[in-house]
């Protein structure tokens, strides 16, 4: 193995994993990593529980340091210092030591960008002043706590209802702050459709959190002596001691850009599932390249941990002489919101439209957490979708206060391995009373996919509810109707139904309902098999409830 010099510009996830694997593959390379910042390797994972003093102590966040990565692993590491420009024809870097000043030349055999993505701040009016702050750093949550602690903050305004949003919300109530969410969106959580992301809503509501949502962010002013005030388009003004801005990221590519490497149409790098760029000695991982959604087959950017280090590793193998391939993202991720989790893998139904995909189907369904006579069981909501033409898995997304991850960890592992709802259906997974069932609700949505693939359980949908023509029966007991039911539903009770058939309607379509679904498809059974023509509303009313509230206002 002849030696090489590899230069890895940029740490934390996707930089430090390349150089600690390019070591472990290859103990005669000279590696030096550069980063601009004063930390090579932190968990900005936990940024937003440090503001909000879960994580009590600063030094937990730093995972790595420059004399760990040159003890352990033999690595150069060197903190502020900035790459200036690529030579690509020369195969040199450009930098500045930001402590001195003093600007150099660095020679490479094999490079890798792994320069990260900046919080997006929008040209707006007011942007700029005091008070106002995005987090993407520990310097970062430093001034947010210094802030909070300096003016004696009691409230603050957060821009964005996506994952740091919605923590950052959480961790400055817990300091004592009241909080306002503003989002554009109509919802929390855009990755989300937006049944799945109204009972998030409704629990922050429930813990305080004031939403303003559907409403985008026109401008910020400070009257002097008072609070900070955003104002929106439709003219609102949400007062606050501080703003904090998470409205998104976009991927740092200006070096990239400015040395001619091919970006894509969303303004990452270009790369090939062995993180080449456009330049065969020049690699680039984590948030700044975009890489193939595995669901859509589009390019995509997910700023997510997991994949950069992945995406890290593969660029080690390829530079040492291994055939290793990043297979794509198909963008699991979970976000805790008080002690309510949100969980999503794969294609939302929104993005499957937005990719014009048509060859699919979804379930709701609303199971216990563990078995329903075991103390504390607690309801999960879960959405799967999957392709009419084979069953293969699209995507789920799952909210809940219990034992979320663990369901959508199964259901994505399922999708690397091209898994089909008849595999979940099949999966033999851990059963205890406290932490599970023997029909694991991983298990129950494999089935009732299954049975409507089968054309056991056929489908009708809650947003075409009761076209011209059709029927619709609730078969829940008479005092579940009496508290709620849809209007021109008639109520046949399922243990009524067998005697009561002479009640309904042959020549019409019946669209039968019950709380979660499950009365619903065994009264579909009786139907289909007395000559009716039947189809069961997933999810059962419980669903109806969340998709009308999230088609709200």
């Amino acid at each position: 193995m002849s030696a090489k010099k590899i230069v890895i510009i940029g740490g934390v996830a996707g930089g430090a994993s390349c150089a600690t694997r390019c070591r472990r593959l290859d103990e005669t390379a000279e590696i030096i990593l550069l980063d601009r910042g004063p930390y090579v390797s932190f968990a900005n994972c936990g940024l937003p529980y440090y503001v909000g003093g879960v994580i009590k102590e600063e030094s937990k966040l730093l995972l790595a340091n420059e004399a760990l990565f040159r003890n352990r692993f033999n690595i150069e590491v060197r903190t502020r210092h900035e790459a200036l420009a690529i030579d690509r024809e020369k195969q040199e870097i450009e930098v500045r030591d930001l402590a001195s000043g003093r600007v150099y030349r660095e020679r490479y055999d094999a490079l890798v960008l792994s320069p990260g993505a900046s919080a997006i701040r929008p040209p707006l009016p007011g942007i700029d002043l005091p008070g106002i702050f995005v987090l993407r750093s520990i310097p970062d949550s430093r001034e947010i706590r210094a802030w909070i602690e300096a003016k004696q903050a009691r409230s603050a305004v957060v821009v964005g209802g996506g994952f740091i949003g919605l923590e950052m919300a959480e961790n400055l109530a817990h300091r004592g702050l009241s909080v306002t969410v503003v989002e554009m969106l109509n919802q929390v959580m855009p990755p989300l459709d937006p049944e799945m992301a109204r009972p998030i809503q409704e629990h922050l509501e429930a813990h305080g959190i004031r939403m303003a949502l559907g409403d985008g962010v026109a401008g910020f002013e400070q009257p002097p002596g008072g609070q900070l005030a955003v104002k929106t388009q439709s003219g609102a003004t949400h007062a606050g001691d501080l703003v904090i801005l998470a409205i998104g990221v976009r991927p740092e590519n200006g070096l990239a850009k400015a040395a001619g490497l091919a970006l894509g149409e969303r303004g990452g790098l270009r790369v090939d599932d062995q993180m080449h760029t456009s330049d065969p000695h020049i690699w680039a991982v984590g948030d700044a390249v975009e890489t193939r959604d595995l669901v859509t087959g589009q390019p995509t950017l997910i700023p997510l941990a997991g994949p950069a280090n992945r995406q890290g590793r593969v660029a080690a193998d390829v530079i040492c002489g291994r055939d290793s391939r990043f297979r794509g993202v198909q963008g699991t991720a979970i976000c805790g919101v008080f002690d309510m989790a949100v969980a999503s893998t794969g294609a939302s139904e929104k993005a499957l439209k937005r990719a014009g995909i048509t060859d699919y189907e979804k379930i709701y369904l609303h199971p216990a957490h563990h078995v329903g006579y075991y103390p504390g069981a607690k309801l999960i909501n879960l959405k799967v979708l999957f392709r009419k033409s084979d069953g293969r898995i699209l995507g789920a997304q799952a909210v809940g206060e219990a034992d979320v991850a663990r369901r959508i960890d199964v259901i994505a592992t399922a999708m690397q391995f091209g898994g089909t709802v008849y595999d979940l259906e099949q999966a033999e997974l851990c059963y205890s009373p406290q932490f599970g069932g023997a029909k694991d609700p991983v298990n129950f949505a494999g089935m009732i996919a299954s049975n409507a693939l089968r054309g056991d359980n056929p489908l009708a949908h809650w947003d075409d509810l009761a076209a011209d023509g059709t029927f619709l029966l609730d078969v829940r007991d008479p005092d579940e109707f009496q508290e709620d039911h849809l209007e021109g539903a008639v109520n046949v009770p399922l243990p009524e139904l067998r005697s009561r058939l002479g009640e309904l309607p042959a020549d019409r379509e019946i669209q039968v309902y019950c709380r979660v679904g499950q009365r619903g498809y065994y009264a579909t059974r009786i139907l289909l098999q007395n000559g009716f023509r039947a189809k069961n509303l997933p999810g059962g009313i419980l669903t109806h409830r969340q998709i009308a509230a999230a088609s709200r206002p």
